[in-house]
Parts: C-alpha cells; sequence; structure tokens
C-alpha cells in the first residue's frame, strides 16, 4: 500500500516504514506530523478525490537538516563580472508510521 501525498506544492510517494525528506516544516524532532493525501494504491485497487480524501498520512520527524550545498555561478562573458554563491535547501526528514482513513 502506497499514497501519494502533498506538502510544499511538491508530491511525495509515502509507503509505511519509508523517510521521505520534505521541505522544511516547522515540527519538533519527534513530533507527529499528517499530510494529505492526493492518491491510494491499495489491494482494492487506486483511490483518487474524494475516495483520497478520506486517508491521511501520518509520520514521525526524525530529522530537521540541510541539503548538500549546491554551487551557483554567474557571470558575464568579456565583461569580468562573476559571482560565486552557495545554496544548502533546509529539509524534515520525516517516517511514515501510517496511511490511515481520517
Amino acid at each position: 500500500m502506497y499514497a501519494i501525498v502533498e506538502n510544499g506544492s511538491k508530491q511525495y510517494k509515502a509507503e509505511v516504514g519509508s523517510i521521505i525528506r520534505f521541505e522544511k516544516l516547522s515540527a519538533n524532532v519527534g513530533d507527529k506530523v499528517e499530510f494529505d493525501v492526493l492518491m491510494v494504491s491499495d489491494e482494492n485497487g487506486i483511490k483518487v478525490a474524494d475516495e483520497a480524501k478520506a486517508f491521511k498520512a501520518v509520520g514521525e520527524v526524525l530529522e530537521q537538516g540541510k541539503d548538500k550545498k549546491v554551487i551557483v555561478f554567474k557571470y558575464k562573458a568579456k565583461k569580468n563580472e562573476r559571482k560565486k554563491q552557495g545554496h544548502r535547501q533546509p529539509f524534515t526528514a520525516v517516517k511514515i508510521l501510517e496511511i490511515v482513513a481520517k
């Protein structure tokens, strides 16, 4: 059984026991969080729309952290204009505990 959950206008495939890195959530380590479900696939088939809204995914926050650094390098050719930046995207690691009906 798996579900497609939405968070931060992004969609993630969530299975029980899987660990997903969401964009930073305002929750502490050990907190329980719930996610809206867009689609559920189980032994009875696939449920979408109103049928899927009857489900929720519950997870536990494992970690708050930052991803690996991404280098952003901008330059203009022949103008001796260069700008180098680094960016580390914050994330929240969540372990999906269950996918249940509301």
